[in-house]
């Protein structure tokens, strides 16, 4: 990986905000889910094969993080309309984010030059952020192999909560 615009939030800041078009159909801040923890995972691109891994993962585990009071948060550069056939391929129920304009992947530094073979583009780095119910940052995955992750993630979850 080459350069990166933004610098990645460490454990103990303040998340940075945003304000997004969810697959819901509406548009959701980060302060909307003030007092719960939130999952915020970032990833390259909807219905590719980690990215599918990564949200059934997060798919099959939501009901033991809705049981420890966390909401799930996914965001990828894609539109609403693919966040929406994404979500109905593989009845993702919860919130896919549009960041088309990629203002949160800077804010969250993954927005990141990548390289495959000779060419290099801009791209999401798959990271995820567990920021707690104060807002600050609580655990930072900053390259996430998608087997396994959404339980790595709920074992932060669940200690938070016991913490």
């Amino acid at each position: 990986m080459g350069d990166t615009i933004g610098s990645m939030p460490r454990e103990g800041q303040r998340a940075p905000s945003f304000h997004l078009p969810a697959s819901s159909g509406r548009k959701v801040r980060l302060s909307d889910f003030g007092g719960k923890p939130v999952v915020l995972y970032f990833y390259p691109k909807d219905d590719t094969p980690g990215c599918t891994v990564e949200a059934k993962g997060f798919q099959a585990t939501l009901g033991e993080f809705d049981r420890a009071g966390a909401v799930i948060l996914g965001i990828s550069g894609d539109s609403v309309d693919s966040h929406c056939r994404f979500a109905e391929k593989y009845v993702l129920t919860f919130l896919l984010l549009a960041d088309e304009e990629h203002q949160a992947a800077q804010a969250y530094g993954v927005w990141v030059e990548k390289r495959r073979g000779d060419k290099t583009y801009w791209g999401i780095q798959r990271a995820t952020f567990l920021i707690d119910s104060r807002g600050r940052i609580a655990r930072v995955w900053p390259q996430v192999k998608p087997e396994g992750h959404a339980q790595d993630v709920l074992g932060a979850v669940k200690s938070l909560k016991s913490g």
